[in-house]
């Protein structure tokens, strides 16, 4: 087995400025019927539930113990998901009713926009305002169980001020985070197919930092291997340990 990860290595001093920004965390979740289906040859359908449903609790666990986070808000349309959040201290918000017929990727950026300004809105106590910059968003992949809490804190840190800033995934093509700080304008997500570009060319500007446990969403069996060996938070560790999960290279991490 590859090691579990240790989230108490990756946590920061706490933050004494009480002026900074309030820091919010959204993670969009698909249905469980779709979800991960470049796995069904590694795994069964329930199988994936159980790991999609580990991976989301050590994304939000890794995010939860970054000192600057105060919440961390999971928007999804299925009631497992939802059930699972909740139980590990997420708030969770239902996927905004949209078009039916809007493709998934559309669904999955309405949800994040749509969060978006909810969180600002209650955070706010009211519609928009001038102290929108307040309130910073960092809209995160759900499948990131080798996520370091330090990994996370350096990019909201390293993330530009004024505007949008993206995390490149392990792929170099997609979007493992996009962060929204010290501005009032939208997040404008932009999730999908070459999201990476896509951002950018919206102008989010690309962070460089060495954060491989950030960068790797799980969508593939060598993903799942990839993230193995780098060190998985306890649930995903849990999960695949039960489906007798063997890798002989695996590398401890401390």
């Amino acid at each position: 087995m590859g090691a579990t990860r240790s989230d108490d290595s990756g946590r920061e001093p706490a933050s004494s400025d009480p002026a900074r920004s309030v820091v919010a965390v959204l993670i969009a979740v698909k249905d469980l019927a779709t979800a991960k289906s470049r796995l069904s040859a590694e795994f069964s359908g329930p199988e994936r539930t159980r790991l999609v449903l580990a991976m989301l609790s050590d994304t939000v666990s890794a995010a939860g113990a970054v000192s600057v986070v105060d919440s961390v808000t999971v928007v999804t349309p299925d009631p497992l998901v939802a059930d699972t959040a909740r139980r590990i201290g997420a708030r969770v918000l239902d996927e905004p009713i949209g078009d039916p017929a809007l493709p998934p990727d559309a669904r999955l950026n309405n949800a994040f926009a749509s969060a978006a300004a909810v969180v600002r809105r209650e955070t706010l106590g009211g519609g928009r305002s001038r102290h929108d910059d307040r309130v910073d968003i960092i809209a995160l992949q759900a499948d990131l169980p080798a996520m370091r809490p330090a990994e996370l804190a350096q990019a909201y840190a390293d993330a530009h001020r004024g505007g949008r800033s993206l995390v490149v995934d392990h792929h170099g093509t997609g979007t493992a985070a996009l962060i929204l700080k010290d501005s009032p304008g939208e997040l404008e997500p932009l999730f999908g197919l070459d999201s990476a570009r896509r951002h950018a060319e919206s102008g989010a500007p690309k962070l460089d930092g060495h954060w491989p446990g950030l960068r790797l969403d799980v969508d593939t069996a060598v993903d799942v291997r990839r993230a193995h060996r780098l060190g998985v938070g306890p649930a995903t560790a849990a999960v695949l340990r039960s489906l007798g999960w063997v890798d002989d290279a695996s590398a401890t991490t401390a």
